[in-house]
């Protein structure tokens, strides 16, 4: 049974709202900190020229050596390939290499699940391949890559759940514990108005200020 739930994000005041995937009835609501989902995506970044090597806009590249990630701010394009350090726990952290293969758009009643509170909203499906790296094992990780509006705004929504055969969001398989093991998933994301162009990882400290961007 999949569960879902939404965020709702802005400026001064964030509203969190439990909804069931299975049934879109409400677990709760709950304050939290508003995320930076006002920040744009790291528009004004400057990368620099390390790590130039991963995600060269080739698609077919190669992934660099475990040391070789890619620069905090970068920007790729859909099908280009970022070598990032990533950490699940303190006992599940690595490198891996993550493709987005793509961000497709899907209809309105794609979001009935998440319930009446889902209504207006358009959701967006970031698909991509995720490869191990640093050969550390990962098993079970999950990974998460946020939305970003045409213009590099958040979306102001964050998207807990997925939406089975259309954006399955998979954890790492058993096995992905070896150098070249690898495996598909999918990010949920939504928006009521600007549509979501690209897709950004902000995790860790190097990259929350300065995501490395795929735009579509």
């Amino acid at each position: 049974m999949h569960k879902g739930r939404i965020v709702f994000a802005a400026a001064l005041v964030t509203m969190a709202l439990g909804l069931s995937a299975c049934n879109g009835d409400e677990e709760g609501a709950a304050a939290q900190d508003s995320p930076a989902a006002s920040t744009p995506a790291s528009a004004s970044s400057e990368p620099s020229d390390e790590g130039a090597d991963a995600g060269s806009g080739s698609g077919g590249a190669a992934a660099p050596g475990e040391g070789d990630v890619t620069a905090p701010g970068r920007k790729l394009n859909v099908g280009d390939k970022a070598v990032l350090p990533f950490e699940y726990t303190s006992e599940k952290k690595g490198t891996i290499a993550v493709t987005v293969t793509a961000i497709e758009k899907g209809a309105e009643a794609d979001m009935a699940a998440f319930g009446e509170k889902a209504a207006g909203m358009t959701p967006y499906f970031i698909k991509m391949k995720v490869e191990n790296v640093g050969g550390t094992d990962l098993s079970y990780a999950s990974l998460k890559l946020n939305g970003v509006l045409e213009g590099g705004a958040g979306t102001g929504v964050i998207l807990m759940g997925d939406i089975p055969g259309k954006c399955d969001n998979e954890t790492a398989p058993t096995e992905f514990t070896t150098k070249g093991a690898s495996y598909e998933t999918c990010a949920l994301s939504a928006t009521k108005s600007t549509p979501v162009t690209a897709a950004e990882f902000d995790e860790g400290d190097a990259y929350s200020d300065s995501p490395v961007v795929w735009t579509n």
